[in-house]
């Protein structure tokens, strides 16, 4: 027999609940293969390629590119023909009230599943006395392929038992988005208890409103007459559409500004001895392939000066109000790409020696300016480096990424007139720049950071008994 299975936006995990269609990589009529990249679709965290759980042919692309679509919601129907065991059933008319069925929990990319359960099993299932015998399977999500920088998405399994419409379901995760679960809690209303009304079974703000306030709502007030849209011209301004990793970055760096209290101290380093042993590995290749930068000793030196100061590698909790330590250094290095400014981070950075954290940041980066960093790169950072002196600038005031307690931030090495050995003659010298948040980094701990940092700097030397 045909089956007409639809593909749903998988959940993409870490709190976001939508996708922007990029692009299409097949048509309809295109034969696909289990595994196959479909489309491209970008988040809050970066750009993935979907591959498709089917074999089959493409029957209708149901969202076009530009669209942002919802978790859950359909984006593409593939005609299967010969589905039996390991295939879902042809879509037919539902059960009166029988919601629609809820994805299961595989993501994207670099993040498992909300819960902890095993993976489904393929079973049939009896058909009910008196009902036409059509197998109905539930399908456990493929394995992700090794050419795809995301795992296969889920088959929404079908639904076992028709409930009432809107009924929340036990053992099944609430849906809602990050600012109707903040609502929930402020109003104190259990969202597994609200019935859902939203697309796909989300619980919507109007939803917990109503199980907070059960009795009827005066209508409010009728809104004035809109006002005539200002006439804009084409030809003095181009408007651009704020999304994915630009737009997260934007309300990220304004939670930042307005939540962490920001201290910034600077130093003025000689980095001459450095530069010169940059120069020297780069030609002698004892660091093998990887790339050789002052970059690479700015994190080194930063990395040493965490150690031997482990408290500014925290962040704050205010649920708990706790200051929480972290034991082990993720160093983020912010990346410019076509997309915005991202933060993927070096996982437990401060073990690596000097040849594997350069290897380590030349991957990094070349991932990130090719717009490849997978969410699981720009996940968990504990502390950052960004690097403004590639663009001709002396210092700054860096802001914190949400989460962090420390940014650093290196200008670009000049030639200045310096005092050196009891002499005024020209070193190469940069201006760093250590941003904190004054909650759990006092002026002493952040000056000491900061201090070590370009003492390790002025001579590299200190590297090889601050390890």
């Amino acid at each position: 027999m045909t089956a007409t299975l639809t593909f749903r936006m998988p959940d993409v995990g870490e709190g976001l609940v939508e996708a922007e269609i990029l692009a299409w990589l097949v048509a309809v009529g295109d034969t696909v293969t289990d595994g196959q990249p479909v489309c491209e679709v970008e988040t809050a965290k970066a750009a993935v390629e979907l591959p498709i759980p089917y074999d089959g042919t493409v029957a209708e692309i149901l969202s076009p590119p530009g669209t942002t679509v919802e978790v859950g919601a359909p984006i593409i129907t593939v005609r299967s023909a010969g589905a039996g065991r390991d295939t879902e059933p042809a879509a037919g008319p539902a059960a009166p009230g029988a919601p629609e069925p809820e994805p299961s929990g595989a993501v994207l990319v670099g993040y498992g599943p909300r819960t902890n359960s095993a993976p489904t099993r393929r079973r049939r299932k009896a058909p009910a006395a008196g009902a036409d015998p059509t197998v109905t399977a539930t399908v456990a999500a493929p394995a992700p392929t090794a050419t795809v920088a995301a795992p296969a998405m889920p088959v929404a399994p079908a639904a076992d038992v028709p409930t009432a419409a809107g009924a929340p379901t036990a053992g099944v995760p609430v849906r809602a988005k990050p600012p109707v679960r903040k609502l929930a809690k402020e109003l104190g209303v259990d969202l597994s208890a609200v019935p859902a009304t939203g697309p796909h079974g989300v619980v919507t703000r109007e939803d917990v409103l109503a199980a907070a306030a059960p009795e009827p709502v005066p209508e409010p007030a009728p809104a004035p007459a809109p006002r005539p849209a200002p006439v804009r011209d084409g030809a003095h301004e181009t408007r651009i559409p704020v999304r994915g990793v630009r737009r997260a970055t934007a309300r990220a760096m304004v939670a930042s500004a307005f939540t962490a209290p920001h201290v910034t101290e600077f130093i003025d380093v000689d980095v001459s001895r450095t530069m010169k042993l940059v120069r020297r590995l780069r030609n002698s290749g004892e660091l093998g392939e990887a790339p050789v930068g002052p970059l690479l000793f700015v994190a080194a030196a930063y990395l040493a000066a965490v150690r031997r100061h482990p408290a500014i590698n925290a962040s704050w909790d205010e649920e708990n109000q706790e200051i929480v330590l972290r034991h082990q250094v993720n160093l983020g290095i912010a990346a410019a790409t076509e997309r915005g400014l991202i933060v993927p981070n070096i996982k437990d950075a401060g073990r690596l020696t000097l040849a594997e954290l350069a290897d380590a940041l030349g991957a990094l980066v070349r991932t990130a300016r090719a717009g490849r960093a997978a969410p699981g790169d720009l996940a968990g950072g504990t502390t950052t480096i960004t690097n403004i002196g590639v663009y001709g600038v002396d210092g700054g005031t860096p802001l914190l990424n949400p989460g962090e307690a420390a940014i650093l931030a290196v200008g670009a090495i000049r030639t200045r007139p310096w005092t050196h050995k009891g002499r005024v003659v020209p070193r190469e010298v940069a201006t760093l720049s250590l941003s904190f948040d004054h909650r759990l980094v006092d002026g002493e701990l952040g000056s000491k950071v900061l201090a070590d940092t370009a003492a390790v700097l002025e001579h590299p030397r200190r590297l090889l008994w601050w390890r």
